[in-house]
């Protein structure tokens, strides 16, 4: 059974085009029992969000993960930006995703995969 991040993870993924995305499980900072998969924090950034306001961005992602809502899933914090938005406070481009690609196999990283 997946846990909630890699439900989250796999539902955002799914319905943007990210260019960065992390997801924190902050349960074990709130009077939750242990495992309780209720707390979590999204960093995201996309050129889907270019143009759209805070509130409309937060809408589209709340929509996304409305199923880990109706599961239990209690407070989700979002900090949602376009590539521009990311420079422009964090000085830098996005972070690459993880790689999401395997060995070849000679047991060398393929160029190009990542």
């Amino acid at each position: 059974m997946m846990k909630r991040v890699e439900r989250i993870e796999a539902a955002l993924a799914q319905a943007l085009d990210l260019t960065h995305l992390e997801v924190f499980d902050e349960s074990s900072g709130h009077n939750v029992p242990e495992g309780a998969e209720s707390h979590f924090k999204v960093v995201a950034v996309s050129d889907a969000f270019e143009g759209q306001s805070r509130i409309n961005r937060h809408r589209l992602l709340n929509e996304i993960l409305q199923a880990e809502f109706d599961g239990g899933m209690h407070a989700l914090a979002l900090h949602i930006y376009d590539p521009k938005q990311w420079v422009d406070q964090f000085g830098q481009v996005p972070l690459s995703p993880p790689c999401a690609g395997g060995e070849s196999a000679g047991g060398e990283s393929a160029e190009g995969e990542g």
